[in-house]
C-alpha cells in the first residue's frame, strides 16, 4: 500500500478539496501547552505531551474544525490507552473517536489503535507499545480516513441515515479535538498540526451516493454494540489480491484473516514457502492464520513454522476411510457410501480424531457429503451431535460457523455455547466477494453469541 503525507493529501485533492488558510498549523510543538485545556495527569517534558493514567485528558481550547488532516506522532507505553476525539466539545462523547490501544493482551481485542470507534473498529495492531508512529485523521465532507505510519486503516463515508445506537454520539458536525487517556500507562504526544480543508456540495454528493444503507446493514450494528467483527476464514483466490481485500475489508467495515492453503499440492508445501509468505504479508492490514490441510500437515511442516502464524485451523474433510482410501468429502468420486447411517458413523469418528491435532480452529464444522446433506438434522442425531460437543470441548479448539456451507446447524450451535466453547465466523470464500457473514450473524443473534463468546487470535507483530 502506498504511503502518504499531509502534503500528497494536497495535491491528491486538487479540484476536488482544496486546503484552507485559516486556522492551520502546529496544535502543539512542545514549546507549551497554552492552547490546550488540561485535567488529570497531563505534563510536558522534552517536548512530549504525556496523558497518564484512566482520567487524563487535553482539550484543545480554540477552534470549530469540520473538514481537516490532522498529524501527530505518538506511542503508547505498557498499559497505555485512549483515544484522539474530533468534532467534540466540553462533553468528548460528541463526534467520533479514533482508538489509541497498541496492548496485545489488552481484554477488548479489537479496538486497537486507528479503530473509529463504534462504527469500524479494528482487530489488526499496527504498531508496538513503546514505539513512536504517525497518526493522520482525514475528514473530508462524509468521509473519515484514519492513516498508521502512512497506512490506510479506516475509509468510512457516514451515509444521509447513519445507524447509530441511542448512546452513540458518533456523528460528523464541527468542534475540537480531544486527546484521552483511558488506561494505566501514557500516551505521549508529540508535534500535532492541522490543515483544514473545503469540500464542495458535489464532492459531498459523490460520497453519499458511494455510502452504506446502514439501515439495513448487519456490519454497523455489530460495531455499534461492540462486538469483534472479524471474518476469520478468508483467502486470496478466485481473483482476490491482497490490495483488493483490503480495499474490500475498509468499505464493508469487517476485518479479514487471511489464510492460505498449506499442504501436499496446495500453493504452500514446506518451511521455506511459510517463511517467505508471512515476509510478504505481516505488514498488510490482516489478521494471518494457517490452513492446515489434510492429514499430512504435521509432518510437512515444523512447529517453529506453524507458531508464526496468528493461529491455525483445519477441518475434517479429508481423511483415509475404513478401507484405507484417501477420501475429501467434497469430491462425490471420493466418497464410497455402502451404508449411509455406518458412513456417518464413520464421519463422527474421524471428525474427533482430528479434532485431536494441534490447532486452534475447527472449520468447515460437520460437513456432510452431498448426497446425504440434504438430511443433515436426522444425521447428526443427538448421540451424534454429544459425541462431536464433548471432543470439541475436551480439545479446546474452537467452533467455526461457515458461510460457504451454511454449518453447522443451529442445534449444534447451542450445545457448542452452552458447553463454554468458542466461536469464529468464516466466509471460506472460493470467489473475489467476501460474504457479509449472514449465516453467522443470524446464528449469532438466534443462539445468543455475545464479544465474549468469540475465539480470540493471539496476534503478533
Amino acid at each position: 500500500m502506498k504511503k502518504v503525507s499531509v502534503l500528497s493529501f494536497c495535491i491528491m485533492l486538487l479540484g476536488f478539496i482544496s486546503c484552507n488558510s485559516s486556522p492551520n498549523g502546529s496544535l502543539f510543538n512542545g514549546e507549551n501547552m497554552s492552547k490546550w485545556t488540561t485535567t488529570g495527569d497531563v505534563s510536558l517534558e522534552n517536548r512530549i505531551m504525556t496523558l497518564t493514567g484512566a482520567e487524563s485528558k487535553a482539550i484543545f481550547k480554540k477552534g470549530r474544525y469540520k473538514n481537516f488532516v490532522l498529524e501527530m506522532e505518538l506511542r503508547t507505553t505498557p498499559g497505555g490507552k485512549g483515544f484522539i476525539g474530533f468534532h467534540s466539545g466540553a462533553d468528548s462523547n460528541k463526534g467520533y473517536q479514533v482508538a489509541v490501544n497498541n496492548n496485545l493482551a489488552d481484554p477488548v481485542w479489537w479496538k486497537m489503535t486507528g479503530s473509529l470507534l463504534s462504527v469500524r473498529n479494528l482487530t489488526k495492531s499496527f504498531v508496538k507499545e513503546n514505539e513512536w508512529f504517525t497518526m493522520i485523521i482525514k475528514v473530508a465532507g462524509q468521509a473519515v480516513e484514519v492513516f498508521i505510519n502512512g497506512e490506510p486503516v479506516v475509509e468510512y463515508i457516514q451515509p444521509a441515515e447513519p445507524y447509530r445506537a441511542a448512546s452513540s454520539g458518533a456523528l460528523l458536525s464541527e468542534g475540537t479535538f480531544t486527546l484521552a487517556s483511558t488506561g494505566t500507562g501514557n500516551i505521549e504526544y508529540r508535534n500535532i498540526t492541522v490543515n483544514t480543508l473545503e469540500v464542495d456540495d458535489a464532492a459531498i454528493a459523490d460520497q453519499l451516493s458511494r455510502a452504506n444503507n446502514e439501515q439495513t446493514d448487519d456490519i454497523i450494528r455489530l460495531h455499534q454494540e461492540d462486538f469483534p467483527v472479524l471474518d476469520y476464514h478468508v483467502h486470496l483466490k478466485g481473483g482476490l489480491t491482497k490490495e483488493a481485500a483490503a480495499i474490500q475489508s475498509r468499505k464493508t467495515g469487517i476485518n479479514y484473516v487471511i489464510a492460505p492453503n498449506c499442504g501436499v499440492g496446495f500453493p504452500i508445501t514446506n518451511d521455506e514457502q511459510i517463511f517467505s509468505y508471512l515476509k510478504t504479508m505481516r505488514s498488510q492490514p490482516f489478521i494471518l492464520a494457517m490452513q492446515a490441510e489434510g492429514r499430512e500437515w504435521l509432518t510437512t511442516f515444523s512447529q517453529g513454522a506453524r507458531d508464526e502464524f496468528d493461529f491455525v485451523f483445519t477441518d475434517a474433510l479429508t481423511f483415509t476411510d475404513n478401507k484405507g482410501r484417501r477420501t475429501r468429502l467434497w469430491i462425490k468420486s471420493e466418497t464410497w457410501i455402502e451404508n449411509e447411517q455406518q458412513y456417518m458413523d464413520m464421519i463422527v469418528d474421524r471428525i474427533c480424531m482430528v479434532l485431536e491435532e494441534p490447532v486452534d480452529v475447527y472449520v468447515n464444522p460437520c460437513f456432510l457429503p452431498a448426497q446425504m446433506n440434504d438430511r443433515y438434522d436426522e444425521f447428526w442425531t443427538e448421540e451424534r451431535m454429544n459425541k462431536f460437543i464433548d471432543a470439541l470441548v475436551k480439545s479446546g479448539k474452537a467452533l467455526e460457523i461457515n458461510e460457504l456451507y451454511n454449518i453447522p446447524s443451529k442445534a449444534i450451535i447451542m450445545k457448542a455455547k452452552k458447553a463454554g466453547v468458542k466461536f469464529t465466523f468464516g466466509t471460506n470464500n472460493v470467489v473475489p466477494e467476501v460474504s457479509k457473514l449472514e449465516y453467522s450473524i443470524r446464528m449469532k443473534k438466534e443462539c445468543g453469541i455475545t464479544a465474549n463468546d468469540m475465539y480470540r487470535p493471539k496476534i503478533k507483530l
